[in-house]
């Protein structure tokens, strides 16, 4: 849960660098934009998405793994939906990231820091369960 919560810290400073940018009417370099010495902000915080995902998607198996091998069943605490809940999020914020450079889809952008504000609340709201249920776990 730990690198979750890094891999979000640093994709808000990022995507809020990219912001103050986009503001100070300065463009930010496109993902397919090549440089000799750095990739692009975007395609930086393309990637950490992406591995905030499967880091999601990871955590979500072995949640489930886990809490059926030990207990048998799901849904013995709030961590289930709200873990479901941080899923669904993560991957909405992730699709609506693909969506934010089309010309015709100009929602996109507030949709994706929507999301991700309520990412935010939701990954303190399943860590603070998470630890409840490890609670139960330890003797």
């Amino acid at each position: 849960m730990g690198l979750t919560v890094f891999l979000f810290v640093c994709l808000a400073a990022l995507g809020g660098w990219m912001r103050y940018l986009r503001l100070q009417g300065e463009t930010v370099p496109a993902i397919d934009t090549q440089t000799s010495l750095f990739p692009s902000l975007r395609r930086v915080h393309f990637s950490l998405g992406m591995m905030l995902v499967f880091t999601i998607l990871l955590l979500l198996s072995i949640g489930i793994v886990g809490t059926l091998g030990h207990f048998g069943s799901l849904g013995h605490s709030p961590h289930l939906p709200v873990g479901l809940t941080v899923v669904t999020l993560t991957l909405a914020s992730a699709w609506s990231a693909t969506q934010i450079n089309h010309p015709q889809k100009p929602w996109a952008r507030s949709l994706h820091l929507t999301l991700n504000s309520l990412l935010m609340v939701a990954l303190a709201l399943v860590s603070w369960s998470g630890w409840l249920v490890v609670q139960k776990y330890l003797p």
